[in-house]
Order: structure tokens, then C-alpha cells, then sequence
């Protein structure tokens, strides 16, 4: 870790394991109140402020802390850190792999919070940057899954579960005409590459922006380059370009032009001296949203 962050600047955010698995606001997924909960989290956000390397124009504030921000990289990119677990409604339906419900369904639920939104609302609108990058947590492009009555289902803690939001700022995204939104992802501890589309259920719908999900490092095992269940995850969200379970990172090169995503993976990362390589790679060219394999 040291040597990696002497090696080049960090820009980081948080999601749930600072503080409590998949905790939504100050609400925790065990028996927790929202008071211990909120204990917990002003000292997962101390220690997070005080090891991270981040510099916030508020400094640490206890339960609650405010770490979205912008980065501004000249006229080439515009990048928006975001938290989607601060603010966030609980997730619906009890949480987990599930079927919709009315809770799913409510259109007043939001991942982002208020704030947030219109902030991120107003620097997409006002953007003149070739590429706009939103840098956030939890996978966007739909994760789409079928029960044995082939009944579709949802992971709730990502942005799936919150499609109300999602379509919103899906639509303002085309309603502004933001240059080249990329989405980069964590979370999920797997490589993904999404084309995010103007309407999922729709496979031939406008590709609104793109999407590259990076694995873990180390969390996870070794992993794999498949499992028994691609070929129906790939099948039943054709927008899904690359979808990979092994250790590694995204290298990502931009220009006025291009931007490329390299999917970098080591075979083991259980025992030492095994060779990274790469395992795919993607571009996005300026102007033209969606990933092309390079």
C-alpha cells in the first residue's frame, strides 16, 4: 500500500465497510438502532478521514461527513466523487437478490440525497470538460437475474434498486447533452464493463453513457475468469460487454479523442510471483457513448 500510494495520486470514497455491511444512512442491516449505528459510523468516518489520504474543506464533523467533491483535470475531465451511502434511503424490498415491490416501485427514494443530487445535477448541466466522470460505488448498468419462476430479479443495493433515481439522472444526463459521461464503479469485487442505456428493458434503447467496474485487489480469493452463471448473466443483460471474477485493477488513458480501459488480472493473487497481464481492454470514443473492445 505505501508503495502504491508513492506511486501516484489517490482519489478515494467510501461505501459500506467503513462502517457496517450495507448500512443505508443511519439505518444498519443487523439489529442496531439508528443511535449505535450512528456511534459506529462517526468512528468509522474518523478513521477514514484520518488514514485516508483526503483533503475536505470541512474537515471530520462525527456521524456525519461530507465527502463529495470535484476534481477538475483542465478542460480533458471533469470528475465528480460521489457517496451513495450516506444519504440513501434503505434499500427496498428487505435487501438482497429480489423481486420488485411497492417499496422498489416508490419514486421518492433516493441513493444520492437531495444535495448531492442537484450539486452533481448542476456540474453535469454546466460541464464544458471533454470527458465527465462520475467516480461512485455501487454498480449502475442493471444487474438483471431470474428466480425459478423465471421471475425477474434485482440486487437492491446497487442502482438497480433505486431505478426512480437512476432514470432521473439518466434523463438529465440526455437533457443537458453532458460530453462523454463515464461512470467509474467498486463494490462488487469483480471486473464489469456496462453500456448504461436510456431504458434497460429495452436492448436496441440509446446508450446514455459507459460504464467500467473494477474488481478488488485481494478480496475475494483468486477468483476466476468465469463461473457457472456468465453465460446467463451476459445472456439476460445483452448491455453487459465484459464480465470477469479475477483480482486486479482498470488502468484507464484518456485523450480528447479516446479513452481506453485496460482490465489488468493476475491468475493467483493466493501465492506470491504471479505475473499480471492483461485481460481485455475497451475503448470509448469521444463523441460516441459505449464500449468498443480494443
Amino acid at each position: 500500500m505505501q508503495a502504491a500510494h508513492a506511486s501516484a495520486p489517490w482519489a478515494v470514497t467510501w461505501d459500506d465497510h467503513e462502517v457496517d455491511d450495507n448500512y443505508a444512512n443511519d439505518i444498519a442491516v443487523d439489529e442496531q438502532t439508528p443511535e449505535q449505528l450512528l456511534i459506529r459510523r462517526a468512528a468509522g468516518y474518523q478513521a477514514f478521514y484520518e488514514f485516508m489520504p483526503i483533503r475536505l474543506p470541512s474537515g471530520r464533523q462525527g456521524s456525519s461527513m461530507q465527502i463529495y467533491r470535484p476534481l477538475q483535470f483542465g478542460t480533458l475531465m471533469d470528475m465528480t466523487i460521489l457517496d451513495t451511502r450516506q444519504y440513501r434511503s434503505d434499500q427496498a424490498c428487505r435487501d438482497g437478490m429480489k423481486t420488485s415491490c411497492d417499496q422498489h416501485r416508490d419514486l421518492s427514494r433516493t441513493l444520492l440525497g437531495e444535495a448531492q443530487k442537484d450539486w452533481l445535477f448542476r456540474r453535469l448541466r454546466n460541464s464544458e470538460a471533454t470527458w465527465n466522470v462520475m467516480a461512485q460505488q455501487v454498480m449502475m448498468g442493471r444487474l438483471l437475474r431470474r428466480n425459478e419462476q423465471n421471475e425477474e430479479m434485482y440486487l437492491m443495493d446497487i442502482w438497480d434498486g433505486y431505478p426512480g433515481e437512476r432514470d432521473e439522472l439518466l434523463a438529465g444526463l440526455k437533457e443537458a447533452e453532458t460530453p462523454n459521461p463515464i461512470v467509474l464503479t467498486g463494490d462488487i469485487h469483480s471486473n464489469w464493463v456496462n453500456n448504461i442505456l436510456s431504458d434497460f428493458s429495452q436492448e436496441n434503447s440509446e446508450i446514455i453513457a459507459t460504464e467500467f467496474v473494477g474488481t478488488s485487489i485481494t478480496s475475494g480469493g483468486d477468483g476466476s475468469d468465469t463461473t457457472s452463471t456468465t453465460a446467463q448473466t451476459l445472456s439476460d443483460n445483452p448491455h453487459v460487454k465484459f464480465y470477469n471474477r479475477q483480482r486486479g485493477y482498470v488502468s484507464c488513458k484518456l485523450s480528447k479523442d479516446l479513452w481506453q480501459s485496460d482490465y489488468k488480472v493476475l491468475d493467483k493473487v493466493s501465492e506470491p510471483g504471479h505475473p499480471i497481464r492483461t485481460r481485455a481492454s475497451f475503448v470509448v470514443e469521444a463523441g460516441n457513448p459505449g464500449a468498443l473492445e480494443a
